[in-house]
């Protein structure tokens, strides 16, 4: 399995703007080196506007299109709406949380997660962060991460409550579809009555239009997603899918479409096997009068 690693993943609007430049370029006959010299700017900055590892600004993309001949104004408009948009996404509303957001990358995926216009989670063992609680939010993060202070953890609640809102709720909300594994539901976080919040919260989620809940049941036995959880990240189009592993240190994301195929394919798998959404309702109800006093 080939992973692409890299620090702080590009936007949704730089990953497209790098490849309209790079597809224009191709189309123009130019070799960035050639390009280099007639513009003046330097070889390795223009490689690394085409693979995205860099933004650019609105001058350098005009000269870029000059040099490539692109005399469209609806053509060279789109990918200056690009540029523009890429810089925006640069002042992200989870910036005040910067300290402690960068040292495990999570600022990589709430970029890719802001972009995205629907979301395929598997989790076997949490609730996803998309549809936990803030008081099971507080004590995942405050056990998962002791090292944080009570301060750095309220932050990082927040921060997850937050992308509840943008995402779940925004303006332009996207669509979840979530399965997780029964052992979710069985693995007390917290206490009972945080439990039975969750419980609840999740059963008010799966309720609305742009949420779907799936269970897979401990009778399944062994399945595919033992490997453990990943989230599908899907974008406007041109812009490809994405699979999000993370770990503690150095959370990682997949691009490679043979890797989207295997992942979306476990993915199908584990929906066809889970309970259906209305049974998963059922059942979470049921588990949650298990926790009453």
């Amino acid at each position: 399995m080939a992973l692409k690693r890299k620090l702080v993943p590009q936007s949704v609007y730089r990953r497209q703007l790098a490849a309209r430049l790079r597809e224009l370029r191709e189309a123009s006959g130019l070799t960035l080196t050639e390009v280099s010299e007639q513009i003046e700017v330097n070889q390795g900055s223009l490689s690394r506007i085409e693979t995205g590892e860099r933004g650019t600004t609105p001058v350098l993309v005009r000269a870029l299109l000059d040099c490539y001949a692109v005399t469209d104004t609806e053509l060279r408009d789109d990918i200056l709406d690009l540029v523009r948009a890429d810089k925006e996404q640069q002042k992200p509303w989870w910036r005040k949380y910067s300290t402690v957001l960068t040292p495990t990358r999570y600022d990589g995926y709430l970029a890719l997660e802001a972009g995205a216009i629907a979301l395929a989670n598997y989790q076997p063992l949490l609730v996803p962060g998309l549809l936990q609680t803030e008081e099971y939010a507080r004590v995942v993060i405050a056990q998962m991460r002791p090292e944080l202070t009570s301060d750095q953890v309220d932050a990082l609640v927040k921060v997850r409550m937050e992308r509840q809102e943008s995402r779940l709720s925004g303006e332009h909300p996207a669509d979840l579809w979530a399965v997780v594994d029964e052992a979710v539901l069985r693995r007390v976080i917290g206490s009972p009555a945080v439990m039975r919040q969750q419980f609840a919260h999740l059963v008010q989620a799966s309720e609305q239009p742009n949420v779907t809940i799936q269970l897979v049941p401990f009778s399944l036995g062994a399945h595919p997603g033992l490997y453990g959880p990943f989230v599908i990240l899907t974008f406007p189009l041109p812009t490809g899918p994405l699979v999000w592993l993370e770990n503690p240190n150095n959370s990682v994301y997949l691009e490679a479409e043979s890797d989207i195929r295997n992942y979306n394919d476990i993915f199908d798998k584990l929906r066809a096997s889970a309970l259906s959404p209305a049974e998963t309702r059922t059942h979470l109800i049921r588990t949650a009068e298990e926790f009453e006093p």
